[in-house]
């Protein structure tokens, strides 16, 4: 056990330099600091639930065929996976003056403005460069666009994989602060979540950056605009004010390290070659928990859409009146999800302590996870049930609507540990085996971008064999959860 591991809280607010390991950031630092680095985990995922709330109406205003959005919403995993391991492992070495994690940070939080900007004036852009307003796809505009977009994915994995490490830091080893930390950067991502879903629903944010109404430029478009404004402001805000209050230790070798330097790639495939079982182990869960997670994720909305609400989205007017009617009840449950998400990740600490500890907690929450995706079936096959009874059109009672909300707000809890424990057992694991917090945090993102590459490139054919809809990858993460629960009781330490 690391000698780093204590359960002791200090006031002491000084960073005490040890000798014995270059990774040492001293005694733990106030709560305070930890919240206010964690809030920058408000910024991000503002722009997360912009990205899922309005973004693919936008694609379909630019014209961009289906063949090319799938390529388009790709980036997300394949950035993770490249972006956030090498982000990790030179933030683990960086020798700047400022420190070793405020420079990605800020770096990160830069090109995300940039990003935004490009996407709200995709259409601008395009215009300016040759588009058409009559023309139905916009070429240059769908450019700028996917530019933008993969801008905003490699952004987003620049911010998060180093604020995560900058807590682990700041906790200097101890644990409990280090599942605290993650816990409340689940709560703040839960912020974000609300004030995201909460601007993509109000229609009239383009009266306070009125400028963002153009020829190329509708009122759709406009909000979308004033939406990546109010996030970019948010996410600056919260950014410039925790580097500005929190220090980063300058990171320098230490005396009698080796001079030999291995390569990157070297370093990550050497990371899996000496790691140990605990690490695997936590890897091996966060992939089931996360092979559970993405149809669900990837399909909510499209599922109220057509299989509670029983509409189309290819459909005659009606059947598309019925699926939009879903779409918006399921953003509502997005918000339900995000609120108890937000409250959960407040006890978390609490509940893990109440249950016998963080493996304990993940398990049981899995088992939450399975339930509820479970019950998807049963709602489905009640509001099919009642469509035959009063007709195609006939819409959910507000018994069968209630039950698939009931579902939304549930899997907030396990979410919020999702959003927490497994970042905060990689902390501790690797902590106490002396491998760097950034590169360790970006091998454990492997183990959610892989599945998700998975989930995007096959669920849709997987669901196609067994007669389409969403149910078949619901069922298929029902599974994946309850083994995840199983193994993350029984396995991790």
């Amino acid at each position: 056990m690391s000698s780093h591991q204590t359960e002791t809280p200090t006031n002491d607010d000084a960073v005490v330099p040890k000798t014995q390991s270059s990774e040492d950031f001293g005694e733990p630092s106030p709560l305070r600091k930890m919240i206010s680095v964690s809030s920058i985990a408000a910024g991000v995922q503002f722009g997360w639930a912009l990205q899922l709330s309005l973004l693919t109406p936008y694609v379909q205003l630019l014209g961009i065929p289906h063949k090319w959005s799938s390529l388009i919403w790709l980036c997300g995993p394949i950035s993770g996976m490249l972006v956030q391991p090498t982000v990790g492992y030179y933030s683990d070495r960086c020798t700047s003056k400022f420190g070793r994690r405020r420079p990605f940070i800020a770096s990160g939080a830069a090109l995300v403005a940039v990003a935004g900007i490009m996407i709200g004036y995709a259409a601008d852009l395009g215009q300016a460069t040759g588009d058409k307003l009559d023309d139905a796809v916009k070429v240059n505009a769908i450019w700028f666009f996917a530019l933008g977009f993969w801008i905003l994915d490699v952004a987003n994995n620049t911010l998060q994989g180093p604020c995560r490490a900058f807590l682990a830091d700041l906790a200097a080893g101890d644990a409990r602060k280090t599942r605290t930390a993650n816990a409340f950067f689940s709560f703040f991502m839960a912020v974000g979540n609300i004030l995201g879903y909460a601007a993509g629903s109000y229609t009239n944010l383009h009266k306070i950056f009125p400028f963002t109404m153009t020829k190329a430029c509708d009122l759709y478009c406009a909000n979308l605009k004033s939406c990546f404004f109010l996030s970019i402001i948010l996410l600056l805000l919260v950014t410039i004010s925790s580097l500005w209050y929190v220090k980063d230790k300058q990171w320098a070798p230490a005396k009698g390290d080796s001079n030999v330097k291995t390569p990157f790639f070297g370093e990550i495939f050497g990371a899996f070659r000496v790691m140990e079982r605990p690490m695997w182990m936590l890897i091996i869960v966060t992939a089931l928990n996360w092979i559970a997670w993405f149809p669900f994720l990837l399909f909510d909305t499209d599922w109220m859409g057509r299989e509670v609400y029983g509409g189309d989205s290819s459909g005659n007017d009606n059947l598309k009146r019925l699926y939009n009617q879903g779409v918006h009840a399921g953003a509502l449950g997005l918000m339900i999800n995000a609120i108890v998400l937000g409250f959960v990740s407040l006890g978390i600490e609490w509940i893990g302590r109440k249950i016998g500890g963080a493996k304990n907690l993940w398990g049981a929450v899995n088992f939450i996870l399975a339930v509820c995706l479970g019950m998807t079936v049963l709602v489905s096959k009640y509001a099919e049930a009642h469509r035959k009874v009063a007709g195609e059109l006939a819409g959910p009672t507000d018994g069968i609507r209630a039950g698939a909300l009931t579902i939304f707000g549930f899997l907030g809890i396990p979410l919020a540990v999702t959003f927490s424990i497994p970042f905060a057992l990689a902390s501790i694991i690797s902590s106490d085996s002396g491998a760097g917090q950034g590169l360790s945090l970006g091998v454990l993102n492997l183990a959610i971008v892989i599945p998700q590459m998975v989930v995007s490139l096959g669920a849709g054919q997987f669901d196609a064999w067994f007669g389409g809809g969403n149910l078949p990858g619901f069922v298929v993460g029902a599974i994946a959860a309850a083994i995840s629960g199983v193994v993350a009781i029984t396995v991790l330490p």
